[in-house]
């Protein structure tokens, strides 16, 4: 039961574990897209749209596999969210991911991306692999990332 004083909880608990310095090969890993429109890199609609693209997730009664969520910034006006989905979804964007994928996890302040983004091209130099895609998981909405006491970022990276 939630107090009204108490933050109620809309993302799930994160695990770095399972992501942190890991290396996955995905076969025809399935997502949903949709895109976000930011300012200077910084989403707008964030919230909208990962609504939006949840409603249909459940409509279609789709699983979220680890609530993965991947940043695509393609630009300073646009940001591509794609959703791991474990079935196709109506009324979405349908699309698959294949090949190896590079995690490492971060934890701070979003003020951080810059350094941890160098961090992260050494950490896949120094594994002897070349990083062809960026992908940023945030794996919790700010709320959230406050109730735990920390808010984690996967940066997760298509390498060859």
């Amino acid at each position: 039961m939630t107090s009204e004083t108490e933050t109620p909880e809309c993302c799930p608990p994160f695990d770095p574990a399972p992501w942190d310095g890991k290396l996955f090969e995905w076969k025809n890993k399935k997502f949903i897209k949709d895109s976000v429109t930011t300012q200077n890199y910084m989403p707008l609609n964030f919230g909208e749209v990962v609504m939006r693209m949840n409603e249909k997730v459940a409509r279609a009664g789709a699983e979220i596999p680890d609530w993965l969520g991947l940043s695509d910034h393609t630009s300073e006006s646009n940001m591509d969210i794609y959703l791991a989905v474990d079935r196709e979804v109506d009324g979405a964007e349908n699309l698959t991911l294949s090949g190896k994928f590079l995690s490492k996890v971060y934890e701070g302040a979003f003020e951080k991306t810059g350094e941890w983004c160098a961090d992260f091209e050494g950490y896949a130099k120094g594994r002897g692999l070349e990083i062809k895609k960026w992908y940023m998981w945030y794996t919790t909405c700010p709320t959230c990332a406050e109730k735990y006491g920390k808010n984690y970022v996967v940066i997760l990276a298509e390498v060859q």
